[in-house]
């Protein structure tokens, strides 16, 4: 029996979080196109009849300008250490930059897997390009993927599977996730929140449970001002209603969930409300 554990890093909206739900083969974190959707460490299981391998999928690295960025860089930093393999995942469809270079000093590149992702949205010259363009980096191996159509995920993760160490499985079978379950919720409902909101409002919204009884579950959803409170909830309480029906289609089935809007001026510049939300 192999066990181990495979960090992702890299830059924000590389498409980690896509990735992990491609490996894993389910949802186990909530994925959009905005940059920093990933907050916290999360690790998603995939037990094989020969291996448990334990991804875990990281806030992508970025110049942080808040007390909430500096908080997810570390997070995601401290993610790559003692761990059995790093992944650093790259987005084909981007010229291979100075964001990519900064993760890439970050970690020991010789002995990582640089994955290149969204090979799909991609033309073959420019994935080759990247793909020359990064060998410079000396990684230990090259897998052009797409987390989306799921073209090149099979081999990756036989390849992964191969690296690991003998040893125990860390989480019982048919174990999926980590996640507090309560933590999940708080994140689906953040997730329609991002889907819905452009531009910067996205990045002033945390969620989280604050009750939970039976089949009734409140949220709230915090804020920075008071002219944001407004947006979130919509005209007569539209958007709300709509991030509710949204993300009460992901749970059981009778679930009662009640999403209330707080303000919190200026949260994620305060590193003390940024720990007391969780991050």
């Amino acid at each position: 029996m192999k066990s181990g554990f495979i960090t992702f890093v890299g830059r924000p909206n590389v498409g980690k979080s896509t990735l992990l739900n491609a490996v894993c083969g389910q949802k186990v974190s909530i994925v959009s196109d905005k940059p920093q959707t990933t907050r916290t460490r999360i690790r998603g299981i995939l037990n094989r009849p020969d291996a448990q391998l334990v991804f875990v999928d990281t806030p992508g690295l970025h110049k942080p300008v808040t007390a909430l960025g500096q908080r997810v860089n570390a997070t995601a930093l401290e993610s790559a250490e003692d761990v059995d393999v790093v992944c650093l995942v790259i987005d084909a469809t981007m010229p291979f930059g100075k964001g990519d270079q900064w993760v890439a000093d970050r970690i020991d590149v010789s002995k990582a897997v640089l994955i290149l992702n969204k090979v799909d949205a991609a033309s073959k010259q420019a994935v080759l390009k990247q793909l020359v363009r990064s060998s410079g980096l000396d990684a230990a191996a090259y897998f052009p993927v797409s987390a989306l159509t799921g073209e090149g995920i099979p081999e990756l993760v036989d390849y992964l599977a191969t690296l690991l160490p003998e040893g125990p499985m860390y989480y019982p079978e048919g174990t999926a996730s980590d996640v507090e379950e309560h933590t999940w919720i708080a994140e689906l409902v953040r997730e329609q929140l991002l889907a819905i909101f452009e531009d910067e409002l996205p990045y002033s919204i945390a969620t989280r449970v604050t009750e939970w009884e039976g089949k009734r579950i409140r949220c709230e959803i915090i804020v920075e001002r008071e002219s944001q409170k407004g947006m979130v909830i919509g005209k007569h309480g539209s958007i709300l209603k709509e991030v509710g029906s949204r993300a009460r289609a992901q749970l059981p089935p009778d679930t009662f969930l009640e999403l209330f809007v707080k303000v919190d001026k200026d949260w994620q510049r305060r590193p003390a409300r940024v720990e007391r939300l969780g991050y």
